[in-house]
């Protein structure tokens, strides 16, 4: 009995982790995808625009950069809306994470159809690289409250710094102490999504410079999946004992 609890356990890590692993590259992946396409827009690591913009104001002979600082409450908006919708479900017991599954695919599907209209986007002060840059900032405000709120033993995913830092204490601690289980799940908790982030940017470069903005297709079908599969637990939560079919036995 205690071994298939404890198999069960590391099947549930697993999944855990894989999920993780998914929400890392979805963020590095259209993080990459603002910056190239939108003059250095960061969606996702949204105070890096801050710097951006201090950095452009200083800059001779500058354009004054709408596009940065609107990204920043378009991120909070986001953040806000999953919010709002999560104490809503909770009322009504209704499946949130789903809910902000759906979300944030219908914010990441106008990101790309946007950005399609808009193309080739030349000038930082149009109205639709203004409207792409608020869309994505939005889409990436409900994922970063969406792992807040919902998942919060998950390693975050929007930015990488905290991770590394975490991930760079738990190891020297895991060298000290090689057997520890509980502290080799931890570094791996931090691990992965860095690595993750990582090959989503890389992978986002190329899939730009080749496809442009229909380089979101690959995002939008990671959000996808991970919604279908929610939607298949809820149904799996639903079904009572009583209405499962006989035993063939």
């Amino acid at each position: 009995m205690q071994s298939a609890t404890s198999n069960q356990v590391d099947r549930e890590n697993g999944s855990l982790l894989k999920l993780n692993m998914a929400l890392g590259f979805l963020a590095g992946y259209v993080d990459t995808v603002g910056f190239m396409a939108l003059f250095g827009l960061f969606t996702a690591h949204i105070t890096g625009n801050l710097v951006l913009v201090g950095a452009e104001l200083a800059t001779p002979d500058h354009t004054f950069p709408i596009l940065k600082i609107l990204a920043l409450p378009a991120f909070v908006a986001g953040v806000a809306v999953a919010k709002l919708i999560v104490t809503a479900c909770r009322r009504k017991s209704g499946n949130e994470l789903l809910l902000l599954y759906v979300l944030e695919l219908l914010l990441l599907v106008a990101f790309m159809l946007v950005g399609l209209l808009a193309s080739p986007i030349q000038d930082n002060m149009s109205s639709m690289a203004v409207l792409a840059g608020i869309v994505g900032a939005m889409a990436m405000g409900v994922h970063g409250a969406c792992g807040r709120l919902l998942l919060p033993h998950l390693a975050p995913t929007v930015m990488m710094t905290g991770n590394v830092t975490q991930f760079v204490i738990d190891f020297l601690d895991l060298l000290q102490h090689r057997q520890n289980k509980s502290l080799r799940q931890q570094c791996a908790k931090f691990f992965w999504p860095i690595i993750f982030f990582g090959l989503g940017a890389f992978i986002a470069a190329f899939a730009y410079f080749r496809f442009g903005f229909l380089a979101m297709l690959l995002p939008v079908s990671v959000v996808l999946i991970l919604a279908c599969n929610e939607a298949r637990l809820e149904r799996k939560k639903r079904i009572r004992p009583t209405d499962m079919p006989p035993s063939a036995s």
